[in-house]
C-alpha cells in the first residue's frame, strides 16, 4: 500500500494522525517557525513587562490610598487624647486589606481625666499616686478605641498598631 492510500484507507488512526501531522510540519516553509517563535517571544516579553508594572506595588510595599490615609491622620490629630503623631506608615497586605502603624504621643492629662473621670486636679493627683494601674488600663483602652475607630474609617485596615511614643531619648 502506498503512503497516500494508507492515509486515506488505513485502519490505524494513530499512525494516520502521526503521519499527517508530521507531514504538515515539514511540508511548509521553514521560515515560519522561527518567525512565529520570535513573535510569540516578543508578545510574552510585553506581557511580562506589563505584569511587572502592574504588580510593582506588591514588591515595594504600597501604602493605602492617600485619601484614606488623610482621613485616618485627621482623626488621630483631632482626637483629644492624642498630642501628636510621630511616625506612621501603612502597607497593603492583600487585595483590599491594609496594615496601619503609628507612634502617638498621648496627652497625659486628658488620658488621666478619662481614667479617673473627675475634674478636680487635687483628686486626680491623689488618684494618680494610688492608682497608677488605672492609668495604664486607660491607656490600653484608648489605644483599643483608636484602633477600632481607624478600622471604621477605612474598613480595609485589618491590622492597626498604635504605639505610645516616648520622648525620652528621642531627638527634638
Amino acid at each position: 500500500m502506498k503512503v497516500r492510500e494508507y492515509i486515506w484507507r488505513g485502519h490505524d488512526p494513530t499512525t494516520v494522525a502521526v503521519m499527517t501531522e508530521d507531514g504538515a510540519s515539514v511540508a511548509g516553509n521553514p521560515i515560519y517557525d522561527p518567525v512565529g517563535s520570535i513573535i510569540v517571544g516578543n508578545l510574552l516579553g510585553m506581557v511580562a513587562v506589563f505584569l511587572i508594572q502592574r504588580n510593582l506595588h506588591a514588591l515595594i510595599g504600597r501604602a493605602i490610598d492617600d485619601k484614606d490615609l488623610k482621613k485616618v491622620m485627621k482623626f488621630l490629630k483631632n482626637d483629644p487624647v492624642v498630642d501628636s503623631v510621630h511616625d506612621y506608615k501603612s502597607e497593603v497586605i492583600g487585595p483590599g486589606f491594609f496594615r496601619f502603624k503609628a507612634e502617638i504621643d498621648f496627652n497625659g492629662v486628658k488620658l488621666l481625666r478619662r481614667a479617673v473621670k473627675h475634674k478636680d486636679d487635687a483628686v486626680i493627683m491623689e488618684v494618680m499616686s494610688h492608682y497608677g494601674e488605672e492609668v495604664v488600663t486607660a491607656l490600653g483602652a484608648e489605644v483599643d478605641r483608636l484602633e477600632k475607630e481607624i478600622q471604621k474609617i477605612v474598613p480595609g485596615i485589618k491590622h492597626v498598631d498604635i504605639e505610645a511614643h516616648s520622648s525620652i531619648g528621642s531627638s527634638p
